[in-house]
């Protein structure tokens, strides 16, 4: 600030006296805390930097960098428990597979077999008795075979047989107590009377009337009901055979027949489609000379076999040898249109004892080797066992 003065000039105004100044004095320096640090019992005997003679005290550390929070995760889906399958449930699946998988096979076979009306009512047929019997045919038909196969299997000509005829007759008889089960063969040239067409041989009947006339005709015969009708043909058979791979027999002599030209060697071995049927059929032969009773005898001996080895774990646990045979049989049986799966499948349980001698097999007893006439007296008693379900008489049957 100037003021002027009397000379005009400008002036600046005197200072006011200043206290003396005083003497500068060192400040002590002094630590402040960090933050988060406490203090010390030891901070008062620390001295401050810049004294003399000291060197200044180390900084303390610096505190650790902490990560920055990391954000809390989405709370996701409750995990699985794995389920643990215990013996229990795995036992039931097993079970349940099982009767599905035999379910599906009945239904099959069910809706498959070819079926025919063969067991029909009729004025005077005769009432059911104890038991449960089996009317069980194997025909000459030829439907489903090529010329080829015809020759393959030695079926013989058609024409030459005069009309379809049946080259095994048999009945198979199932007791509802515990006497043996029966399978008797009814000879083919038996000669009985046929409902319609008089006396001719029992295997006309099927040619005449088909498979009803037959069944009328063998109750006619033998007094006893026919519950169920089973037949196979040649080549169902035959198919049925090679299907599980051949059926072990053992043979006593050599067979040749001089009708068919089939020759089967003597001993066990395994017998095919071709030679089976040869072997069921054969009764020309030296070692047949009963002719149709050796022949009859070879088909319940064969049949066991068969049965045995179908039933066996070997070929129901073998699928190369179950599924050929599952195929095979709808096109190789026909059966009454009453007929269901589960009395088949009764009959082949009944019959798996043949060859074990747990069913009694034989002939319906002749009067000579032609086996043409049936011993009355015999065969009455023979027919009254069957329909009692008493024990058979040994005198009653031929084998």
């Amino acid at each position: 600030m100037t003021y002027g003065g009397d000379d005009g000039r400008r002036r600046v105004p005197p200072r006011p006296p200043q206290p003396a100044a005083r003497p500068r004095q060192h400040q002590r320096a002094q630590m402040m805390p960090l933050p988060g640090v406490s203090s010390s019992p030891y901070d008062a005997r620390t001295r401050p930097m810049g004294s003399r003679g000291e060197a200044p005290a180390p900084p303390p550390p610096a505190p650790p960098r902490q990560a920055p929070p990391r954000q809390a995760p989405r709370p996701g889906p409750a995990p699985r428990r794995r389920r643990r399958w215990s013996f229990g449930k795995v036992l039931m699946t097993l079970v349940l597979i099982f009767v599905v998988f035999v379910g599906g096979i009945w239904a099959y076979l069910e809706f498959s077999i070819k079926r025919v009306d063969a067991l029909a009512d009729y004025d005077g047929r005769p009432a059911a008795a104890s038991g449960t019997n089996w009317l069980i045919v194997g025909s000459d038909s030829r439907d489903g075979l090529t010329a080829e196969d015809e020759e393959r299997l030695a079926t013989g000509d058609v024409a030459a047989a005069g009309g379809q005829r049946t080259d095994t007759i048999m009945i198979a008889h199932i007791p509802d107590n515990d006497t043996k089960p029966t399978l008797l063969s009814l000879p083919r040239d038996s000669q009985v009377k046929i409902p319609g067409h008089g006396t001719n041989k029992i295997n006309a009947a099927f040619s005449l009337g088909g498979p009803a006339l037959l069944a009328k005709t063998v109750e006619g015969v033998t007094g006893l009901r026919m519950d169920h009708y089973a037949e196979i043909g040649f080549g169902g058979f035959a198919n049925i055979v090679d299907a599980i791979g051949g059926v072990d027999m053992c043979v006593d002599k050599a067979m040749h027949d001089t009708f068919t030209n089939i020759d089967i060697k003597a001993g066990c071995q395994t017998l095919d489609g071709r030679e089976s049927l040869g072997f069921v059929r054969m009764r020309h032969s030296s070692a047949t000379p009963r002719s149709d009773l050796d022949r009859v005898a070879n088909q319940r001996k064969f049949i066991g076999a068969l049965v045995s080895q179908i039933a066996s774990p070997g070929t129901l646990l073998n699928p190369f040898d179950f599924f050929p045979l599952l195929s095979s049989a709808p096109d190789a049986l026909t059966m009454d249109s009453g007929d269901h799966v589960h009395n088949l499948a009764g009959l082949a349980i009944a019959m798996r004892g043949i060859s074990s001698d747990g069913v009694l097999t034989g002939t319906v007893p002749v009067t000579d080797g032609s086996a043409e006439h049936w011993d009355k007296t015999k065969s009455a008693q023979l027919f009254d066992a069957l329909k009692n379900d008493t024990p058979v008489p040994p005198t009653a049957v031929v084998n």
